[in-house]
């Protein structure tokens, strides 16, 4: 049987481990490690084996550690917009591989049999480099959509639609990127089959209160809402 390990680093950083049998590919997603004080150390060592670094977009709270990720995971390649892609390339160094990408392409990642199309998609908000974007990571038989920072709009329905995503990974702060209730709204038109909040609580601008979330949605909607505290882990069978 295979699983995918999903652990909420904080704000809207995430690793994921899939695993199928003796074939397993970790990825980060947005790590944002200074809140992290002391513990900061040992979360980069966890990190140390990452295949792919995913930024969403060019704000120091999603792209801002990338370096450091980078320089503990020699062989993460990172995948961004072309123009994070450059930027990174430019900053870190160029010890690592990276990829450049545009939204609405794929390009899929392979590693001994496991096959992972990657696509880019559209994100509302702003960015430093290039446009805001998300991700959606199509892990066999179970797609994962981190839309990164954003508000709700109305083709969340059509990536329900096109890739049958099973996880979504939503923020709920406000202020910066939709709250409650647009999140809300953006589960009724994914329609996935777990949503796990994020990007709220970091700072007091973004207090939110999930559990408040989890009861709107599980109201409304047939989607599971899985809580996790910063740190905490979440093992899907898949």
């Amino acid at each position: 049987m295979s699983h995918l390990k999903v652990t909420w680093i904080i704000h809207s950083g995430f690793i994921l481990e899939y695993i199928d049998g003796t074939n397993s590919v970790k990825i980060v997603v947005d790590p944002f490690l200074q809140p992290l004080g002391d513990t900061k150390e040992k979360w980069l060592e966890k990190m140390s084996d990452t295949d792919l670094l995913l930024l969403t977009h060019g704000h120091f709270d999603h792209m801002g550690d990338a370096c450091e990720v980078l320089s503990r995971a020699p062989k993460a390649t990172y995948i961004g917009i072309y123009e994070i892609f450059n930027q990174i390339s430019k900053e870190c160094g160029g010890k690592n591989e990276g990829v450049g990408m545009n939204i609405g392409g794929t390009w899929t990642y392979k590693k001994n049999n496991l096959s992972i199309p990657i696509t880019m998609v559209q994100a509302t908000h702003s960015s430093d480099y290039g446009s805001p974007t998300g991700f959606i990571i199509k892990f066999p038989n179970f797609p994962v959509y981190h839309p990164g920072d954003t508000g709700v709009f109305s083709d969340m329905r059509l990536f329900g639609e096109l890739y049958n995503i099973r996880l979504a990974l939503l923020p709920i702060g406000s202020h910066f990127t939709m709250g409650i209730p647009e999140a809300v709204k953006a589960v009724e038109l994914i329609r996935p089959k777990y949503v796990i909040p994020m990007h709220y609580n970091t700072f007091p601008l973004i207090e939110a209160d999930p559990y408040e979330f989890k009861k709107k949605v599980e109201e409304k909607t047939d989607t599971e809402v899985i809580v996790l505290k910063p740190g905490e882990s979440y093992t899907f069978e898949v």
